[in-house]
């Protein structure tokens, strides 16, 4: 399989022959991860985020490193028991401010990076979950939840120590979310608070607004940013009232950081999502992330460039037909630097403010890219043979160089499966392509059963990807082939692909999946025809509930995480309605059929291939009772089945111990119907 230079440089430093094991799920959870990488000042050093496995507390523990960017003077910054995370360079690039739970708190700290003890920077009432620092270095815009209607940050903490003592423990709702994601809302919301580094009281500037900035359940730090002039804050916000769980409505917004004025919307003519807002250096533009199409999660990226203060607006590259995200500008303000997916591999590319898109790298998944010294790029990559690392090239793509190597003494005790891409004729003959993972060791006269893995989203893509959920490599190390299909509704493709699974969830994505099975087959004899088994998760835990009743000679066994069984009732106990109304065009009620043909639960009459169902009971995406429901059909049937079920866990599988156990269970349940 040819390499990449860059993937090429990811496996120098451990050459094949120091690798004694085959990579398992252990190796997977123990890998040391990179994040949040920040260029300092001067361009020269990156401070990151390393996170490692604590098995024994059964949690993921976050410490700063520090490294130059020829990759020499690596060092570890912090060591605490507890996480720091989201590093900041103070203007001087003398010290860090980062966040913090030491103390019992997630607070601000600040660390001066030639040595000496980090000082607590906020001590404020109520946890920080996000920050950013302003431009002249005085301010801290700060997110944290609080009960809007409080006159002080106090307030909050006094109120949930109030409900503690309540003998009586009901909550009553008049309006959607109730709950959200993993979460029971309460009347908290997130707020953008604006504090400044010398001590002072916190300013709420979003005072009133019945909304959360950062948005949940996902958003961070790259949702808000203060103005040049560091006198305001822009931040992104749902603020649409009771259609908050059914609108994608998220807009920006500026109020000064003194809060004497309401917060102000900038994006009031686009109904769909505005967010991610970045200045430019020389801070005449404001770029941010813009989809057209209310309703619509998975729409099309675009990057808007507006001027500031003036307000003048226009698309970037409109003829880019690909979803834009981790925007940075260059130090020179000329160029926008944006991850995206792209055939099955996610590139950075660069975006010419005059015109003209570059793909800057080309094979494996990048991100986080940001301008270094010398016109240079720092960047995370990592692919399906490498987890990730931090990387450096030319402004132009050439010259990669690797950075880090966080996990060479893990990387040298373990062999990986080779892979290669493929692709073939789907649904109306439109190209689709797919990956296939080889089992480590691998000999072409042997024939080995087949691991046949389902994305979710469905806009997703099983990409050139180090995961960390759905790693084929763990699959590989077992001795299976893995094979991945970017079905139509995969990302990275065009717009016009993604969108092609509306209203069509078992129709092209179900042709592309049996097109997909049969030229493995027909191109790597080494595949067993007999023994194969089929896994997937969220939208791939309905396919598999789909297969079940219209592929049932399909596969030996299936393994079903977090699917729908019933799409009607799916809808009336999801959350985020907005996605199964643009998904099935509109509302049961308004759409019955739309919910009704290709809905797994119709055609449990034909079941008969034996399904492992995994759920989490803190799911409220899938609720537990599609899993249940399956589980119920399929022992009622009499179908060979098995539930497993994580109480605390919510549409992922997020704590070692359990995701060890996830795989022991799943690969054991391949084992048991392939290796008889």
């Amino acid at each position: 399989m040819p390499l990449s230079l860059v993937a090429a440089l990811a496996l120098a430093a451990a050459p094949a022959q120091a690798r004694t094991q085959p990579f398992n799920h252990h190796d997977m959870v123990s890998m040391r991860r990179v994040s949040n990488p920040r260029v300092s000042p001067d361009g020269k050093q990156v401070v990151y985020v390393l996170r490692s496995t604590d098995l024994e507390a059964n949690r993921g523990r976050n410490d700063l490193w520090l490294v130059n960017l020829d990759g020499t003077g690596s060092r570890q910054l912090t060591s605490h028991p507890d996480s720091d995370s989201d590093p900041t360079w103070a203007q001087d690039g003398k010290s860090l401010f980062f966040l913090s739970s030491r103390g019992g708190s997630s607070q601000v700290w600040r660390l001066p990076v030639d040595g000496g003890e980090p000082l607590q920077v906020t001590q404020l009432p109520v946890d920080v979950g996000s920050f950013k620092l302003s431009p002249d270095g005085t301010k801290l815009a700060v997110g944290m939840e609080v009960f809007p209607d409080c006159g002080t940050l106090e307030c909050t903490p006094q109120r949930e120590a109030e409900r503690s003592k309540r003998k009586a423990t009901g909550r009553t709702y008049d309006k959607l979310f109730a709950r959200h994601w993993d979460t029971w809302k309460d009347g908290r919301r997130s707020h953008v608070f604006v504090v400044p580094v010398a001590g002072g009281a916190p300013v709420d500037v979003m005072k009133g607004m019945d909304a959360d900035g950062p948005t949940k359940p996902f958003g961070g730090p790259e949702e808000y940013t203060f103005t040049p002039d560091s006198k305001s804050v822009v931040f992104t916000a749902r603020d649409v009232g009771r259609t908050e769980s059914w609108s994608t409505d998220l807009d920006l917004f500026v109020a000064p950081v003194d809060g004497k004025q309401k917060p102000r919307k900038l994006t009031e003519k686009n109904r769909a999502t505005d967010t991610s807002p970045v200045f430019s250096p020389d801070g005449k533009t404001l770029a941010y992330l813009a989809m057209s199409r209310p309703g619509y999660e998975a729409d099309r990226y675009r990057v808007i460039l507006r001027a500031w203060p003036g307000g003048q607006e226009r698309v970037l590259a409109e003829d880019w037909d690909r979803s834009a995200g981790s925007l940075a500008w260059s130090a020179d303000s000329k160029t926008l630097y944006a991850a995206a997916n792209h055939l099955g591999q996610q590139p950075i590319f660069a975006l010419d403010v005059a015109g003209g898109v570059r793909q800057l790298t080309k094979d494996g998944t990048a991100d986080a890219p940001q301008p270094a010294a010398g016109g240079r790029i720092v960047y995370v990559y990592d692919d399906l043979d490498s987890p990730a690392d931090l990387f450096v090239m030319n402004a132009d793509g050439s010259g990669a160089k690797q950075v880090t190597d966080v996990n060479q003494e893990a990387l040298a005790r373990v062999r990986f499966g080779g892979f290669e891409q493929f692709e073939f004729p789907g649904w109306n003959n439109e190209t689709v392509r797919a990956y296939v993972v080889k089992p480590v060791d691998f000999d072409p006269k042997r024939q080995y059963p087949l691991a046949f893995l389902i994305h979710g989203g469905p806009q997703g893509s099983f990409g050139n990807h180090f995961h960390y959920r759905w790693n084929p490599q763990v699959y590989a190390g077992r001795g299976y082939v893995a094979v991945m299909v970017d079905f139509h509704g995969s990302t990275g493709y065009g717009q016009a692909f993604t969108d092609s699974i509306r209203d069509d969830w078992g129709g092209k994505p179900l042709e592309d999946l049996q097109k997909g099975v049969a030229t493995a087959l027909q191109r790597y004899p080494f595949i067993s025809k007999e023994k194969k088994c089929a896994l997937g998760a969220s939208y791939g835990g309905y396919m598999i509930n789909w297969i079940a009743g219209n592929w049932p000679d399909g596969f030996k066994c299936l393994v079903n995480h977090d699917g729908i069984l019933d799409e009607r009732m799916g809808y009336f106990d999801t959350e985020e309605l907005w996605f199964p109304e643009w998904e099935h065009k509109g509302t049961p009620w308004e759409n019955p059929d739309g919910y009704g043909k290709h809905s797994p639960i119709n055609h449990i009459a034909k079941w008969k291939t034996p399904m492992m169902v995994v759920h989490g009971g803190q799911d409220f995406r899938v609720v537990e009772t599609q899993g249940l429901g399956t589980f119920t059909a399929l022992q009622r049937k009499g179908i060979p089945s098995k539930l497993l079920y994580f109480p605390e866990e919510n549409h992922w599988v997020l704590r070692p111990a359990n995701s060890l156990q996830w795989h022991d269970e799943v690969l054991a349940w391949l084992d048991q119907w392939t290796r008889k």
